[in-house]
């Protein structure tokens, strides 16, 4: 089945999608471009120069674009505090979205995307493009194998010293609202646990070229007795982790290591004798299949099997609301210096 689709939001994020719609394997022939949205038309005509798109409707006003084109999707790349409008006009335009990340700049926003999606009947969903990574999914089949014994506790360290320029060293909480939603939904995911409590301590390092919040210290408490531990920084200098983090994840019986790119150390124990007991190394196992770890292309692609078939996509709003709320917690943890609960 081929889609019709709009985005709306051509700015720098705007080439990562149009670049994997319109190449990826994954994504052949399977999503038609009709119209290009941007409050700057300049902006949207050079995207549809960039990518051949000389048939999509060009414009600045989304409504009258979808009005026009009737758009079976609608792929959102605004600014976060426009999303909840974006969403609205494409729900209520017959469209299913798929919007870029943070869904919403608070939980009653989500909630309130949550409720249009259902009264719409279709479907919103979120580009969490780091679950759709190798070594994410790999550490999730582990983990559910039984392999390391009963989880419980992942620890991830996140460490680069980021010179962006621009809107990012002006933001509050910076670090927890713009790159820590990804760290957090790879620990629950990976986990298949929830998140229930959450105390945060956030700073501003001396030397730190941001205003607010470069740095985070949570400790994250997920149902089952499992913890989460996250350090990370933005203000980093001099041994940069990955961008994915790098991971200590333990259980019962063992421990894996993933240094957030193709290092993996595992290690069960292999006997009941002595003060530190002998130990064995394990494999973490390849996938089976490489299609869902592409990144953004899988993003979209399991975004469209879900909609042909029928069924929620993985990064449905109804999930990611919940990584939303570690993140809304940990700043508010950071704010009263306590521990705090986390609901959705």
């Amino acid at each position: 089945m081929a889609f019709t689709a709009v985005l709306v939001g051509c700015g720098g994020m705007s080439k990562g999608w149009l670049t994997a719609i319109t190449t990826h394997p994954l994504l052949s022939g399977r999503v038609q471009v009709v119209g290009l949205v941007d409050l700057d038309r300049a902006t949207a005509e050079a995207r549809a120069t960039e990518f051949g798109l000389s048939d999509a409707v060009i414009g600045t006003d989304l409504d009258a674009v979808l009005a026009q084109t009737k758009p079976d999707l609608l792929f959102d790349v605004v600014v976060p505090i426009a999303r909840a409008g974006v969403v609205e006009a494409g729900l209520r335009h017959g469209c299913n979205v798929l919007s870029e990340k943070p869904m919403a700049t608070s939980l009653a926003e989500g909630r309130a995307m949550i409720e249009q999606a259902r009264a719409a009947g279709r479907v919103h969903a979120v580009v969490q493009n780091r679950r759709f990574i190798s070594g994410v999914r790999r550490l999730r089949a582990l983990i559910e194998s039984g392999a390391i014994g009963r989880l419980t506790s992942l620890n991830c360290d996140f460490f680069i010293g980021a010179h962006f320029g621009g809107f990012r060293e002006d933001m509050d909480n910076v670090l927890l609202l713009d790159m820590a939603i990804h760290t957090l939904d790879a620990a629950r995911f990976m986990s298949g646990k929830a998140a229930r409590a959450v105390y945060c301590l956030e700073t501003n390092p001396p030397g730190s070229w941001y205003r607010h919040g470069a740095a985070a210290n949570a400790i994250f408490e997920f149902e089952d007795e499992v913890v989460f531990n996250y350090r990370g920084s933005w203000a980093a200098e001099g041994a940069t982790t990955s961008w994915e983090s790098a991971w200590r994840i333990v259980g019962t019986e063992g421990t894996v290591l993933w240094d957030g790119a193709d290092r993996f150390e595992a290690r069960v124990v292999d006997g009941d004798d002595g003060f530190l007991r002998p130990l064995r190394e394990i494999e973490v196992p390849e996938l089976p299949s490489l299609d869902q770890t592409h990144g953004h292309a899988s993003v979209v692609a399991e975004f469209l099997d879900a909609i042909e078939t029928g069924r929620r996509p993985e990064t449905d709003g109804t999930d990611n609301i919940k990584s939303l709320a570690m993140v809304f917690a940990a700043i508010d943890s950071a704010k009263t210096h306590q521990c705090v609960t986390i609901s959705v």
